[in-house]
């Protein structure tokens, strides 16, 4: 766990959101995992740590490996928030969390 997932766990928790997996793998074949995960809701979070100092996330190799991750996500139905250190610290990350929870918690109601 980083210092930016601990500080997002602690937003969750301060918001009263309900409370996620940790590290939740999602993929039935691959060991892929969210650091973030709410499965009976189908919403994950994603905090991409490095992004201004070049970390693995930006980079090629990188980069593509997520693009394949987030696509099999999507093709399972998982909504994936991904957000930057910036997002966490200035309230934007768990703004994004609480919609995206609202969101399915609503269309899992309407029987969407």
């Amino acid at each position: 766990m980083s210092e930016l997932e601990d500080a997002m766990a602690f937003q969750i928790r301060v918001m009263r959101l309900p409370k996620p997996a940790r590290e939740y793998r999602f993929h039935p074949e691959r060991m892929w995992r969210f650091d973030f995960a709410w499965p009976q809701h189908k919403v994950a979070l994603e905090v991409e740590g490095g992004t201004r100092t070049g970390g693995r996330h930006v980079r090629g190799d990188g980069f593509a490996a997520d693009c394949a991750k987030y696509a099999e996500a999507a093709l399972l139905g998982w909504c994936v928030i991904r957000v930057t250190g910036e997002m966490v610290h200035d309230g934007t990350a768990i703004n994004y969390v609480e919609r995206a929870i609202k969101n399915a918690i609503r269309d899992s109601a309407s029987g969407e």
